[in-house]
């Protein structure tokens, strides 16, 4: 695996060069494509165990490889976060009950390139506080992403989120953030949700990361469970989050894991 081709800035973040997008492109299709076929499976009654395995099969199918299993000791295909879960939610046998909100998190490589997703689902009828609760989160990925374009700062990313988040009353998640990837998995820059407009690196073309914010209806405090992976809300407030992965381009950014069949947001039955 060659990065001797790619530049770091000041900051110690790597720029891609601009074949390197296509690369992502595909990665980030397989991830997103995978979510898609996620979406029958959520249901009041299955398992995150069941969800998890049909993502491990679906990833071997592709002849693509998980990034998370095996991953510090981590032996799954998904992240599978569920309620008052905030992320890393460990899939086990526990079924899911009509009005469960959960996120899905997949990491894929192809051909070396990193791909790596989020979104969220209901299982059966959907609360109106959880509605809420996903349309404001997803719309926070997207202030974020919409600051995104050279001359920027990471700082401008974390304000547009941070104030449209806490503008609905809702807070931002601080103990975890979006991260660079690429040719690896977690890499500079750390892609904070929250922040101050002109802090930060500056953006540049060619950098990689992810956009992730978790948005609690509650306070924003988490715990570690005592199994070292599973974070929770303190006030077992629900939460939520959506991820991105994104390239910087000359003039914006492009999205690598757009959801080829439009679910990236839950259809509202």
């Amino acid at each position: 695996m060659d990065d001797t081709r790619t530049r770091l800035t000041k900051d110690g973040i790597r720029l891609y060069d601009p074949a390197d997008f296509a690369g992502m492109h595909e990665a980030g299709r397989l991830a997103a494509e995978i979510l898609d076929r996620v979406a029958p499976l959520v249901e009041p009654g299955q398992t995150t165990a069941a969800i998890d395995k049909a993502v491990e099969d679906m990833v071997n199918a592709a002849g693509a490889t998980s990034a998370t299993i095996g991953y510090k000791g981590y032996q799954h295909a998904t992240c599978i976060s569920v309620n008052h879960v905030v992320c890393h939610g460990i899939p086990g046998e526990k079924k899911l009950h009509d009005g469960d909100i959960l996120n899905v998190d997949v990491t894929v490589i192809v051909d070396g390139w990193f791909g790596d997703t989020s979104r969220m689902y209901v299982a059966g009828k959907r609360t109106r506080k959880a509605e809420r609760l996903i349309d404001v989160t997803h719309d926070a990925l997207f202030r974020g992403i919409e600051a995104v374009r050279p001359g920027n700062t990471f700082g401008d990313i974390g304000h547009a989120i941070q104030s449209f988040v806490e503008a609905q009353r809702m807070s931002v998640v601080r103990d975890f953030c979006g991260h660079g990837l690429g040719r690896v998995f977690h890499a500079p820059p750390n892609v904070l949700h929250y922040g101050r407009p002109g802090t930060g690196p500056v953006l540049e073309e060619g950098m990689f990361f992810t956009i992730e914010p978790m948005v609690n209806l509650g306070r924003p405090e988490t715990k570690v469970l005592a199994d070292d992976w599973t974070a929770v809300t303190r006030d077992k407030s629900l939460s939520a989050q959506f991820e991105h992965s994104i390239g910087v381009t000359a003039d914006g950014c492009e999205i690598f894991t757009l959801s080829p069949a439009g679910k990236f947001h839950p259809t509202w039955a």
